[in-house]
């Protein structure tokens, strides 16, 4: 598999768990919003790699929200 398409994937993936993480209230906040910054990471990362400016600039944001939620949930 490409390197980009292993970022792209692999940061869907990531997001995907991560919503239903959070959805579920189960008690898995905290891991939840380290996916989501996982998945931001990744993300921006093959945002970067194709050139895709309004992505990053959403994965940079999503970065954020996950860093924050991290800190509250600690």
């Amino acid at each position: 598999m490409r390197k980009d398409k292993l970022l792209e994937w692999s940061g869907v993936i990531t997001a995907i768990i991560y919503s239903l993480l959070v959805a579920l209230n189960i008690g898995a906040e905290f891991l939840g919003f380290t996916l989501l910054l996982i998945s931001a990471i990744l993300i921006a990362l093959w945002a970067l790699i194709g050139k895709h400016i309004g992505i990053l600039l959403l994965q940079i944001f999503y970065a954020g929200a996950g860093i924050i939620g991290m800190i509250r949930w600690y």
